[in-house]
């Protein structure tokens, strides 16, 4: 799922206390199921990216949320006793390898396109649109450093922003 904002300004995930990876059957109904939880429990669902696994039976749910800590193993232990739920851990920059991506779209006429381009290269991003008068750019990295670009971006007009949510793999041969 790909979070799209019309203000300025994406929203600052780079706060959002924890990541859950969850591998899930690839069934209708528990992505429900499953928010169902968080929002019983008062956790707000910051980002959330799904998709189909190497195995189309099964789909993994990579879910950052905020809330109060204290319930977080009581939420984990929830989610992870759901039908059609096969596990839910929880990872840390530490254990695991998070990413996210932002496509921020600016007015950017020529006479400061050069200004614009050599931001997108300081942060390793894509130019991938350029009309004469705005222009798409492709930022990927973790939450500080696409909340730096779209700070960085902020000097021009920023017409639209649509921000993946953070993607998480674990580290070394542990399962996510």
């Amino acid at each position: 799922m790909i979070t799209t904002t019309d203000t300025p300004v994406a929203p600052n995930l780079s706060g959002s206390g924890h990541t859950l990876s969850i591998l899930v059957n690839n069934a209708p109904g528990v992505l429900m199921r499953i928010c169902q939880v968080f929002s019983r429990r008062g956790f707000n669902i910051d980002s959330l990216v799904v998709s189909q696994g190497r195995n189309p039976s099964f789909s993994r749910m990579t879910i950052g949320i905020s809330g109060d800590s204290a319930g977080l193993d009581q939420i984990i232990k929830q989610v992870g006793k759901l039908i059609d739920v096969i596990h839910c851990f929880e990872h840390t920059s530490n254990d695991s390898v998070t990413k996210e991506m932002i496509l921020i779209k600016i007015l950017c006429p020529d006479e400061g396109r050069s200004a614009a381009l050599q931001i997108t290269e300081h942060f390793g991003g894509k130019t991938v649109d350029l009309t004469p008068n705005s222009m798409v750019v492709m930022i990927t990295g973790d939450s500080p450093k696409v909340d730096a670009a779209i700070s960085m971006f902020s000097q021009y007009e920023i017409i639209e922003t649509v921000r993946t949510g953070k993607v998480v793999m674990a580290r070394g041969e542990q399962p996510t």
